[in-house]
C-alpha cells in the first residue's frame, strides 16, 4: 500500500474532554491544536486504511484516533508494540509494509507514543537528566532522519523513561520499505505535566 501520510502521535489520556478538565487541557493546548492540525493534514490525504502501532492497547490506540481519525469509516488495523529492541521494530515495520507494497489501497500510519516521562519532579517517574537529554536527541535525529541514531537512543539515555521509540521505530520501518520520501516536520513540543508529548509529521513526499 502507497503511505500518503505518516505521524507521531502522543497519548495523554488528560487531553480527551471526558477525562482532562479543561484547565489541563489548557496546559497541553499546544498537543491538542497540533493534533487538530495533524487531523486537517489526514483528511487531505484521504486514506483508504490507517495503521497505528501503539505500546499501550487502550489509551495508546484511543487518544490519537479520538483526534485524528473521529470521522474515518476505513478499517483500522493497531499494532501492539513490546518491549524488544527498537532495531526489532524498525526490521518489523519494513516487513509489514513490504508484504502490502504492491496493493495500491492509501494508507495512513500513526505512531503512538510519548517521548521521556522524566521531566519534572511531579511528572510520573520523578525526574532524571536523561529525559531532557533524551527528549531532545530525539527530536534532533528525527528532523536529520537519522535512523541509526534514533535506533539506539535507549541505550543513549537508558534512563529516560520514554514509551514511544519503539511505536516510532515500527513506523519508520514502514516508511523504509515503502520507499517513499518524507521530511519530518514537529508540529508541537512540550511537557506540561512532567511527559514528552511530541507532534510530528512525516511530510511524505507525493
Amino acid at each position: 500500500m502507497p503511505i500518503v501520510f505518516a505521524a507521531i502521535a502522543p497519548h495523554p489520556p488528560i487531553i480527551l474532554p471526558k477525562i482532562g478538565s479543561p484547565e489541563d487541557r489548557l496546559q497541553a493546548q499546544k498537543t491538542v491544536k497540533a493534533l487538530e492540525k495533524l487531523a486537517e493534514r489526514l483528511k487531505d490525504e484521504n486514506p483508504e486504511k490507517i495503521v497505528i502501532s501503539a505500546p499501550h492497547s487502550d489509551w495508546g490506540f484511543d487518544v490519537p484516533l479520538f483526534f485524528l481519525a473521529k470521522d474515518f469509516r476505513g478499517q483500522i488495523e493497531k499494532i501492539l508494540i513490546g518491549t524488544a529492541e527498537p532495531q526489532f521494530y524498525f526490521e518489523e515495520g519494513k516487513k509489514f509494509q513490504e508484504k502490502d507494497n504492491r496493493n495500491p489501497a492509501r494508507l495512513a500510519v500513526i505512531a503512538s507514543g510519548d517521548l521521556s516521562h522524566c521531566l519534572k519532579k511531579e511528572g510520573p517517574y520523578g525526574f532524571h537528566p536523561d529525559g531532557q537529554k533524551f527528549d531532545r536527541a530525539f527530536i534532533e535525529v528525527l528532523e536529520k532522519k537519522d535512523i541509526e541514531t534514533i535506533l539506539k537512543l535507549d541505550r543513549i539515555y537508558p534512563e529516560a523513561g520514554e514509551c514511544g521509540l519503539r511505536s516510532f521505530s515500527f513506523a519508520l520501518g514502514m516508511l523504509a520499505a515503502a520507499n517513499r520520501g518524507y521530511c519530518p516536520e514537529v508540529l508541537s513540543y512540550q511537557g506540561p505535566f512532567g511527559v514528552g508529548y511530541l507532534v510530528a509529521d512525516f511530510k511524505v513526499k507525493r
